[in-house]
């Protein structure tokens, strides 16, 4: 048997070092058998390829922090496949995947966060530390701002996402909300991988080059995810795509420094 070229030896290594580097499951399991490496048994699927998209969070089986770390590592790491493939689904599963997400995200980077305050200003940390009130005062903001933020947060990514629906109506495309929204929603694995936790566990996992990997591409995935959704889901040439995905990001910026304001306002009237 003649040897492979050099050059197709080393993208094969190089792409089943990558596989084994950040070991995302597979997300497509056949409709009928349920098996992943099937070629296509049942023809019943919407698009008749015979199989389905299976989000790992919706899976029947398997404990909540394996699902949550393969899906946010999916919508990240596999952005492109995975977002291009997103199936239609209830609503549910996606919003507490979304909650999920964002709080451990918040709350981890909160605990970065508030020891470099505490060393930063050692006088105040003094101070809240020897007066009852202002311990108070501050785990009252705490109880309040974390669940807040967090829905703040999945509200953005939900708006987001449908946003990405009405500008692709606006290219021809059919309506998509639902699964827009859950585009959204699933979005929400991309603040947990980017975030310390996300940082820590790939770090211990898969070492300090695979940390890296994830904070490059934590810098290109919204982009990436939303083309891909626009073109996988909505079938829009690359032209129109563009321009969907343009007012989507535009949108959505003025839409999030809105609801932004109205947050904190809100925050600050709670707090007080």
């Amino acid at each position: 048997m003649a040897k492979k070229p050099a050059a197709v030896r080393r993208v094969r290594e190089r792409d089943e070092e990558s596989i084994e580097l950040f070991d995302v499951p597979a997300t497509v399991l056949c409709a009928l058998c349920g098996q992943p490496d099937c070629a296509g048994c049942s023809p019943a699927d919407e698009d008749g390829s015979g199989v389905v998209t299976i989000v790992p969070w919706e899976r029947p089986v398997g404990g909540v922090w394996t699902r949550l770390w393969s899906t946010a590592s999916a919508t990240t790491l596999g952005a492109d496949a995975f977002f291009a493939s997103l199936p239609d689904g209830e609503l549910q599963p996606a919003v507490s995947f979304a909650l999920l997400a964002e709080t451990l995200a918040i709350v981890s980077m909160m605990t970065v966060l508030v020891p470099l305050a505490l060393l930063a200003l050692p006088s105040i940390a003094l101070e809240v530390i020897a007066n009852p009130a202002m311990r108070a005062s501050v785990l009252r903001w705490t109880a309040l701002g974390v669940p807040m933020l967090s829905m703040w947060m999945v509200a953005a990514h939900a708006t987001h996402g449908a946003i990405l629906d009405v500008g692709a109506r606006r290219q021809g495309a059919r309506p998509q909300r639902r699964r827009a929204f859950r585009f959204g929603l699933y979005a929400c694995g991309w603040d947990l991988m980017a975030g310390p936790l996300g940082a820590l566990v790939t770090l211990v996992s898969s070492g300090r080059e695979a940390m890296m990997k994830l904070v490059s591409l934590s810098m290109t995935v919204p982009g990436r995810a939303s083309t891909a959704l626009l073109r996988g889901v909505y079938g829009l040439p690359a032209e129109a795509t563009s321009r969907a995905r343009r007012f989507g990001t535009a949108a959505a910026i003025v839409i999030t420094l809105a609801s932004g304001v109205v947050f904190v306002a809100i925050f600050l009237v709670l707090a007080l």
